[in-house]
C-alpha cells in the first residue's frame, strides 16, 4: 500500500455519535420552554413589585410551592436528557422477566455504554455466555421493543472472569499487594 493511500483512509475515520435531529430538537424545544418560564416569572415578579407586594403566597399554584419526589426526578431526568440511560437501568431491574428466570439465574447485566449502545453481560459459565450470544439478537429485539428503536444496538457478552491477579509467587499473610507498604 503506499504513502499516498494512508492519510486518505485516516481522513475518513468515523467520528463521535452526533446528536440526531430529534435529539436536537428536543434539547432545543427544552431551552426555549425555560426561556419561557423565565420571562413569564420575571414579569409575574415585576408585577408583583409594582403592586407593593414582592414575594408573597397566595391561594394559586406557582414556582415557589414544594414538588412530589417523583415529579422532581422525572423533571431532572427530562431536563438532563437521561431518559435512555434511565430507561435502561429499569430494565437491569427488571431482567429476570424479561430474559426468563433460568437465564437470569446464570447470566446478569454489568453495565451499559450509552454513546455505543451496547449492553454488557457476564455469564458465570462459557456454556451460558455460549447459549446468550445465541439469543442475542432475539434480546435485542425484545429490548429495543421495550425501551425504544436503536437503544441497545448490541449485547455483549463476557464469560465468568478469572481468579483476581496475584503479582509474585511470595505473599505476606494480610498483604493486599504490591501498594501495601508500611502498614
Amino acid at each position: 500500500m503506499s504513502d499516498e493511500a494512508r492519510p486518505a483512509e485516516n481522513a475518513e475515520k468515523p467520528k463521535a455519535a452526533e446528536p440526531s435531529g430529534v435529539d436536537l430538537a428536543r434539547v432545543a424545544l427544552r431551552a426555549a420552554k425555560e426561556q419561557a418560564r423565565a420571562r413569564g416569572d420575571a414579569a409575574q415578579q415585576k408585577r408583583q413589585a409594582r403592586r407593593g407586594g414582592g414575594l408573597r403566597s397566595g391561594a394559586r399554584a406557582d414556582g415557589r410551592d414544594p414538588m412530589a419526589f417523583g415529579a422532581a426526578i422525572n423533571r431532572l431526568i427530562t431536563e438532563r436528557g437521561w431518559e435512555t440511560p434511565a430507561a435502561v437501568g429499569g430494565v437491569m431491574g427488571r431482567w429476570p422477566q424479561i430474559v426468563g428466570e433460568d437465564v437470569a439465574k446464570h447470566c446478569e447485566p454489568e453495565k451499559y455504554d450509552e454513546d455505543e449502545r451496547v449492553l454488557v453481560v457476564r455469564c458465570d459459565s462459557t456454556a451460558w455466555a455460549t447459549n446468550l450470544r445465541l439469543l442475542a439478537p432475539q434480546l435485542v429485539a425484545r429490548l429495543n421493543e421495550d425501551l425504544g428503536h436503536g437503544a441497545v444496538k448490541l449485547i455483549k457478552v463476557n464469560g465468568p472472569g478469572g481468579p483476581p491477579r496475584r503479582y509474585g509467587p511470595l505473599r505476606a499473610p494480610g498483604s493486599v499487594g504490591p501498594g501495601d507498604t508500611y502498614g
